[in-house]
Parts: C-alpha cells; structure tokens; sequence
C-alpha cells in the first residue's frame, strides 16, 4: 500500500482546488444558514468532486437520482414499518442490493455509492424519535442540490486545463457481479441493525465507515482501503486535534475554521489524487475531517472528545467489518453462481 509520488499534474492540483473549495463552500453555507445536518452539506460536495473528476450531466443525474429516491424510500420505511424492525430490515436489505448491484455495473457506481451512504445515514438518523424527519429528509435533498451546483461552478471557476481520457468500467462477469451485491447488500444490512439494535447515535463515522470500506465491493479491496481508511481516520482526526489546540476558545469563530478546513482538504486531497482517486487514504482523511466539521463542530461541542471518539469507534467498526466479510466472502465462493472471479 504506497502513495504514488509522482509530481501533480495541472489539472490533478485544479481538482484537488475543486474538492477543497466546493467542500469548504457547502460548509460555510450550512454554517452561515444555521442548517442541521451539516454532514451532507460537506461531505456530498467532496464525495461528488472527489470520485467525479469532470462534472458531467450524467453524474448530475445520479447523485439527485440517488438522493430523490433515497428521501422517498426513508419517508416510507418510517412511516410503515419504523415500528416494526424484523419486517424493515429485509426491505432494508433489498434497498442496498440494488444499489451495490448498480455499483458493480459500473456506468451507475454514483449513484449506488451516493445511495448507500445515504440511506444508511438517514435510516440511522430517522429511527431516533428525536430526530425529525421531514428536517433529516429536506437537509439531504438541498444538500445534494446544492453540492451540484456548487460543482459546476467549480468546473465553471477553475477548470481542467486538458481533456482528460474517458473512463471505461471493465466487463464483469455475472457471477462476480451476484457476489459483489450479496457481499455489500448483506454487509450494509448488519450494520444497519447493529445500530439499530445498539445505542450508537453518536457513531456517524464508525458507521459510514462501514459503509464506505464496502466500496471496492471483493474481499481484497475491502481489506486494501480498510487499511487505507484507518490510516485516514488517524489523519483526519490529527488533523482537527490540532485545530481545537491551535484556536483554543476561538474555534467557534467561522472566518478562523474556513480557512485551516481549506487548507486541511486541500492537503489530503492531494494525497487522494496522487493516488488516483477512489478509496484512497485522502478521501478517507477528507471525509472524516469533513464529518468531524460538518456535523460535531459547535460552539458547545468539544471537537477533541469527538474526534478521539471517533478514533475507537472506527477501529473497532472497521475490525468486525473485516471480519464479517471474510465470512460472507467465504460463503459466497461456496456456490457457483456467487463465486467471486474475473
């Protein structure tokens, strides 16, 4: 596991320009505004500039596609069966099938990566009887809006400086395909009820964590960015650590928070660049930082309490991940039709 140490291309720094300021913009919007759920409106901007390096109508579809349809099946799953969980979770567990099987395609990865962070962090959310959910629906809904328009206009302000070439997802074969949905669907569905069954409210980044180490979608990728996320994490964290140590009793002061987030996600996202993007150890730091500031950074929260919390919760997390995927990855090579192969 090494970090390519080639130098930056033009336009890898422009993008890493685009990350850095989209995700910072769509933070400083929900601060100013006093919007809750500030984790969509950081972390989608970064997830879209991040995994899309050129913003195109196509990916535009998929990311509101995938919030629209994520908001309308939470509403429902809620208000129909919140008070029976043995019944959601099977449909819980056909919502992610799709969505890892539109990511094994490949053409529809956006959406099925997008809609499964989000649904889970939104079931999550929802099934707490504080929460309200037409505030949890409508933040997620305008966050995505809002992360699409502020992407095109960072293709807009700073834009590539050379075309860059197309890609194509390799051909899969069916059965690796059926194994790559079964393993994520099945994985993403006990997490779902290990935090329902749990009290684990303050565990976002624990469970997003084991959604998003799910992305490689095979046994080897999951254990390659598990590495990679906790190594991220440790990063990230440091690195909002030494923020609440170097603004002390000012880190509640906005105009002081944006610049050193810029400069936080400029930083790893070129660590996330360099190595070419997709599960990276800079997209793990860029996303912790920006759920630790999105959604803990108050002027009544203590940042070091959450972002030490974070820590224990994500090894552990990230530790009985590894080992239910092993488990599944096994059964699922025991069968002909799921066996996971090239």
């Amino acid at each position: 596991m090494k970090i390519r140490h080639t130098p930056l291309t033009t336009n890898d720094l422009r993008q890493c320009l685009r990350v850095a300021t989209g995700a910072t913009l769509g933070f400083t919007l929900c601060k100013i505004f006093d919007l809750h759920y500030g984790i969509f409106f950081t972390v989608t901007p970064m997830i879209l500039l991040g995994l899309v390096p050129v913003m195109s109508t196509h990916a535009m579809r998929q990311i509101i596609a995938s919030s629209v349809v994520a908001v309308v099946e939470v509403g429902l799953l809620t208000s129909l069966l919140g008070a029976s969980p043995g019944l959601m979770t099977p449909v819980v567990f056909l919502l992610f099938l799709y969505r890892f099987a539109a990511m094994s395609r490949g053409s529809l990865f956006l959406f099925g990566a997008n809609g499964v962070l989000m649904l889970s962090i939104m079931l999550n959310f929802a099934s707490y009887p504080d929460t309200n959910l037409n505030d949890l629906l409508f933040s997620n809904f305008w966050a995505t809006i809002l992360s699409v328009v502020i992407a095109y206009v960072m293709m807009v302000v700073i834009p590539d400086v050379e075309p860059r070439t197309a890609h194509k997802p390799a051909p899969k074969a069916p059965h690796r395909m059926r194994h790559e949905a079964l393993l994520g669907a099945t994985l993403a569905t006990i997490s779902f009820v290990i935090f329902q069954i749990f009290d684990l409210q303050d565990s976002m980044s624990a469970q997003a964590s084991t959604i998003l180490i799910l992305f490689p979608m095979h046994w080897n990728g999951v254990i390659g960015y598990a590495r990679k996320r906790a190594i991220g994490t440790i990063l990230g964290v440091a690195f909002g650590i030494s923020l609440q140590f170097l603004l002390y009793d000012w880190s509640n002061q906005l105009l002081l928070v944006i610049p050193i987030l810029w400069i936080g996600l400029m930083l790893f996202g070129q660590f996330h660049v360099r190595e070419g993007g997709g599960s990276s150890i800079g997209f793990g730091a860029m996303t912790t930082l920006g759920i630790l500031f999105g959604q803990y950074l108050s002027p009544d929260n203590d940042l070091i309490f959450s972002a030490l919390y974070r820590i224990s919760s994500i090894a552990v997390a990230i530790v009985i991940t590894l080992f239910l995927c092993h488990l599944v990855h096994n059964l699922l090579n025991r069968f002909e039709p799921t066996r996971f192969g090239y």
